[in-house]
């Protein structure tokens, strides 16, 4: 068990926007800023980042970032 990250990115003010899940926060984010990975954040230019939330397990991180993706704001369905 350690810390996880699920985190999101944004290009600039109501702009795109990406979600990524990692177990390092400031190397991941330091690769969005540098262009360092090719993908989705370099082709659009996200690199600001504006939300970040801390988990325990992966498990949760992954099924929060997957929440996220599919527009499910809320933390836990019922």
């Amino acid at each position: 068990m350690g810390k996880y990250y699920v985190f999101i990115l944004a290009s600039k003010r109501n702009g795109t926007l990406y979600i990524g899940m990692t177990k390092d926060l400031l190397r991941r984010i330091r690769e969005h800023r540098e262009g360092s990975v090719e993908g989705f954040s370099k082709r659009y230019n996200v690199h600001m980042l504006v939300y970040v939330e801390t988990y325990k397990d992966d498990r949760d991180a992954i099924l929060r970032k997957k929440r996220l993706k599919n527009g499910t704001v809320l933390g836990k369905s019922s």
